[in-house]
């Protein structure tokens, strides 16, 4: 067994994974893991920069997370940074303080690299299951861009595009500087234009309604599994692999879009973090399962960063 630590860094939030991995069996046993809300992508769509107050709660995480580590005595460490460090004119400033707190550089990779990583993640443990069809459709919702990833038991195909819960959410429910509460009809559809003009651009690249299994990413997914389970607060054993049908997520999601702040903050299992983006989140996976059929959903705990420590496992010293 190897002990590694993998972090993702995407536009919403930063986790941490500390793990005992054995790259031979793929077994991947968790040490320490967490999230935490940092927003890094905060107006990165509308300027193009990394606000300093989003860098600095982002640097905040990775100084408790480079504690973590060294007291794990992980051996090998991995940092990925995803979407919204991909877009910012001033990524170097977020390199340099990654650099400087964790003693490593965060690879800012491509959102091809991004889409291997979550399908290797997601999908290593379902390789066995014989009630679920192949191929898989992983979809992994991110706060910038989503990925979408067919494949048997490798790679087919793979997209990523530029509608995520923070890019969607800021894009077209911000007004003045705040999240309409609630958004309006016009809002809603322009918002849902946007999101089928990528699924459009996805299908160029990816067949989508190929898939016979469609399974779940990252936190809009989680959370809305966690409503859907009537969860009294969030529970990753019972979240994962949960299978979510489409009028459910319709239902859910036609109901966060409709509901205030005050409502959506009082689901027993929503992070405060994710309060203001869970609808457009909630939207984009309703959007996802009604192009390519989808009567369910398959709700993974397991991605990206499982993908990180997985191949920072396999990969040489």
């Amino acid at each position: 067994m190897t002990r590694v630590a993998a972090i993702d860094c995407g536009t919403n939030s930063i986790r941490l994974l500390v793990a005992d991995a054995d790259p031979e069996t793929g077994e991947l046993v968790d040490l320490d893991r967490r999230m935490t809300i940092v927003r890094l992508g905060q107006g990165v769509d509308r300027t193009g920069r990394l606000a300093p107050d989003a860098l600095e709660r982002t640097f905040a995480a990775c100084r408790e997370y480079a504690a973590a580590i060294k007291e794990h005595g992980a051996q090998r460490v991995r940092f990925v940074a995803t979407s919204a460090s991909r877009d910012a004119e001033n990524r170097d400033d977020f390199v340099r303080g990654v650099l400087d707190i964790l003693g490593v550089e965060p690879e800012v990779i491509s959102g091809d690299q991004e889409a291997e990583f979550s399908f290797m993640g997601a999908t290593r443990e379902l390789k066995g299951r014989d009630d679920l069809a192949r191929p898989f459709l992983v979809v992994d919702i991110g706060g910038g861009s989503t990925e979408f990833v067919v494949g048997d038991d490798r790679v087919r195909a793979a997209r990523s595009v530029d509608v995520g819960c923070v890019r969607m959410t800021e894009r077209h429910l911000v007004v003045d500087g705040k999240v309409t509460d609630p958004p309006t009809a016009g809002q809603i559809a322009a918002m849902r234009a946007d999101i089928e003009a990528a699924l459009d651009l996805a299908e160029r690249t990816v067949p989508l309604r190929e898939a016979r299994t469609l399974v779940g990413l990252a936190g809009s997914v989680t959370t809305v599994a966690a409503i859907a389970l009537g969860l009294d607060e969030y529970d990753s054993t019972a979240i994962h692999h949960s299978r979510i049908g489409v009028e459910r997520v319709r239902g859910i999601s036609d109901a966060l879009l409709k509901a205030t702040h005050a409502q959506r903050a009082a689901q027993p299992a929503m992070h405060p973090g994710r309060v203001d983006v869970i609808a457009a989140g909630a939207l984009v996976l309703l959007a996802i399962m009604e192009r390519i059929g989808a009567q369910e959903v398959v709700v993974s705990e397991h991605d990206i960063l499982d993908g990180i420590a997985y191949h920072a496992a396999e990969s040489p010293s």
